[in-house]
């Protein structure tokens, strides 16, 4: 595999790693109000390849926020308890937003790096058949 290549699949892989994210980020934003939610997380994690790092990087399995869920008082609601108390989302919408802001700008930086690399691997091309 080219110089080229392997910048161009490092690249790659953040991109899909931080849509991932992304993906998660905004079904926990949609849920902020959801009776009983866990806030979804991943983590990512180093490819490597015949044990050497090849740079890119691999989102692991989703985990669900083991934070306890805030107990919300609400008699009227008919998820309420005896008590007129229920679970709520343990989800925090700025965490949410700067989470949400650290990917876009993630993925931005390594789509950044694809394009330059294509630049660099065209420019190559057309000195090469000259």
């Amino acid at each position: 595999m080219t110089d080229f290549s392997e910048a161009m699949s490092v690249a790659t892989s953040g991109m899909k790693a931080q849509a991932n994210r992304l993906r998660h980020v905004s079904e926990n934003i949609a849920n902020t109000d959801t009776p009983g939610y866990h806030r979804k997380t991943i983590s990512f994690s180093e490819v490597v390849d015949a044990g050497r790092s090849t740079g890119a990087v691999e989102t692991g399995r989703v985990k669900l926020d083991q934070t306890p869920l805030p107990r919300i008082y609400d008699p009227s609601n008919p998820l309420a308890d005896a008590t007129g108390h229920y679970d709520g989302s343990n989800v925090n919408l700025l965490v949410e937003i700067a989470d949400a802001r650290e990917a876009q700008r993630s993925y931005e930086a390594n789509l950044k790096m694809f394009d330059q690399v294509r630049q660099m691997s065209s420019a190559l091309m057309d000195l090469l058949r000259k």
